[in-house]
C-alpha cells in the first residue's frame, strides 16, 4: 500500500510538473463598424494541456447583465467561428451583416481543467476571460453628384455628408479600392470633389469618396465606360499538333458580360466558334477571355481570330493572327548546324591528305643535304693536303 501511496503521489507531481494554466498570448480588440459592416474578433491562448476557448456575448449593464454563449451559425447564420487546437488554441469570431442590435461586449474564454464543462462539480481552475466591444453606428447619410458617370469623356464627382458618426478628421477618394494619390486631405470640410478630366478606356471603375470618421464613412460612384478589347500579343504561333493558346483582355468597367470568338474565313467572313468541342475551349473570365484550340492543323487552323466582348454599353473586338508551323520546322536549324559540320570536316579532311605527299619530299630533300655539304668538305680537305705535299 505504500508503493501504491508512493506512485499515486509521483503521478501527482509529474502531472501538476507537466500541466500549465492556461494564458492569453492574444487578445480581442474592440471595434467600430457600421451598419451591414463585417467585423472579426481573434484570441490565441496556450496551456498544457490545450485550452479550450468559448465566445459569448455580453447585454446589458451590471447587475443586469445576460450572458449568451454563441456557436458556429447563431444570429441567423451570420455568426461564424474557426478554432484550431495544434501546439495551442487559437479561435476567430466573424460576424457578418452587422445592425443595431449586435453592439455590445463579446467575451473570449478559455480553460485547460478538466472539469471545466462539468455541471455538479466546480472546476479548480476558472474559465480565463478577455473582452472586446464591438460598437455598430448607423451609416452616415452621403449625397453623391452624380450618382454614376456612364459613356462621358468628363466628370466631376462630389459628395456631402450630413451626419458622421464623430467629428470629420479628412477625406481621400479610391478607385477600385485604392487609395488616389494626391486626393488625401486633412479638411474638416463636410464636401469633397473629385475631378475626370478626360476619361478613358481604363478610367471607368468605383470610385468612392471617404470621410476619416470613426468608423470611416464613404459613398461609391460608378464610372462606365464602352468595352475596350486588345489581344494579349496581336500574333500567336504554334507548332503543328501543339495547343495553341490565344488571349484577350479588357480594362473597361463594367467588365464584358459576354465572351465570344470567331475566326475569319475567305472574303473576312466571320465563323462563330462553339465552346466545348473536340477541337475548341473557351475559359472567359470579366476582364479576361483565352482561346484553345486543341491539336494545331496547319491548313485549318492558321489565319486570323477575332474575339468580342459585350457589357451594357455595347461591344468591341480584337484581332489575333495564329501562324502554324510544320513540326519538322524546328529541325531545320539543326539539320543545317549537321550539314556544316559535315562540310567543315571534309575540307579539313581533303586538305590534310594533299598536303601529306609535300612534306614527305620536303623531309626527303632536307635529308640529302648534309651529304652534299660533306662531300663538298670531303675535296677541300683533299686539296689542302696536296699543296702541302708539292
Amino acid at each position: 500500500m505504500r508503493l501504491l501511496g508512493a506512485f499515486v503521489t509521483l503521478s501527482l507531481c509529474v502531472y501538476h510538473a507537466n500541466a500549465a494554466t492556461a494564458g492569453f498570448i492574444k487578445s480581442p480588440l474592440s471595434q467600430m463598424k457600421l451598419i451591414e459592416d463585417s467585423a472579426v474578433l481573434h484570441c490565441e491562448v496556450i496551456g498544457n494541456p490545450i485550452p479550450e476557448v468559448q465566445w459569448w456575448f455580453i447585454e446589458g449593464e451590471e447587475p443586469d447583465e445576460n450572458y449568451i454563449q454563441l456557436f458556429d451559425g447563431a444570429r441567423d447564420d451570420r455568426v461564424r467561428i474557426n478554432a484550431t487546437y495544434v501546439q495551442h488554441a487559437t479561435s476567430t469570431l466573424y460576424l457578418s451583416d452587422l445592425t443595431l442590435n449586435d453592439t455590445g461586449m463579446y467575451e473570449c474564454r478559455a480553460s485547460n481543467d478538466p472539469h471545466r464543462n462539468e455541471l455538479k462539480k466546480a472546476p479548480k481552475i476558472k474559465w480565463i476571460r478577455s473582452q472586446a466591444n464591438v460598437l455598430v453606428f448607423e451609416t452616415a447619410d452621403i449625397l453623391a453628384n452624380p450618382e454614376s458617370v456612364i459613356n462621358q469623356t468628363n466628370a466631376i464627382l462630389t459628395c456631402n455628408i450630413t451626419n458622421p458618426p464623430s467629428p470629420i478628421k479628412g477625406s481621400f477618394w479610391t478607385k477600385n479600392g485604392d487609395k488616389i494619390k494626391g486626393t488625401e486631405t486633412e479638411s474638416v470640410a463636410s464636401t469633397t470633389q473629385y475631378t475626370l478630366d478626360k476619361i478613358g478606356n481604363t478610367d471607368g471603375g468605383v470610385y468612392a469618396c471617404v470621410f476619416q470618421t470613426e468608423p470611416q464613412s464613404e459613398k461609391n460612384i460608378e464610372v462606365k465606360t464602352p468595352p475596350h478589347v486588345k489581344p494579349y500579343k496581336e500574333s500567336e504561333h504554334g507548332n503543328e499538333d501543339d495547343k495553341g493558346v490565344l488571349v484577350c483582355v479588357s480594362h473597361s468597367y463594367p467588365p464584358p458580360t459576354d465572351w465570344t470568338w470567331y475566326k475569319v474565313g475567305e472574303n473576312d467572313e466571320t465563323e462563330a466558334i462553339s465552346n466545348g468541342t473536340d477541337r475548341y475551349e473557351i475559359k472567359s473570365q470579366p476582364n479576361k477571355t483565352t482561346l484553345y484550340i486543341h491539336a494545331l492543323d496547319i491548313t485549318k487552323d492558321m489565319g486570323d481570330y477575332v474575339c468580342q466582348g459585350t457589357n451594357e454599353l455595347g461591344a468591341a473586338t480584337g484581332k489575333i493572327h495564329l501562324r502554324v508551323r510544320s513540326r519538322l520546322a524546328a529541325l531545320w536549324p539543326f539539320l543545317g548546324i549537321v550539314a556544316e559540320v559535315i562540310v567543315l570536316i571534309t575540307i579539313i579532311f581533303i586538305y590534310e591528305k594533299k598536303r601529306k605527299p609535300d612534306e614527305i619530299t620536303d623531309d626527303d630533300d632536307s635529308g640529302s643535304a648534309p651529304l652534299k655539304s660533306n662531300a663538298a668538305t670531303n675535296h677541300k680537305d683533299k686539296n689542302v693536303r696536296q699543296r702541302n705535299s708539292n
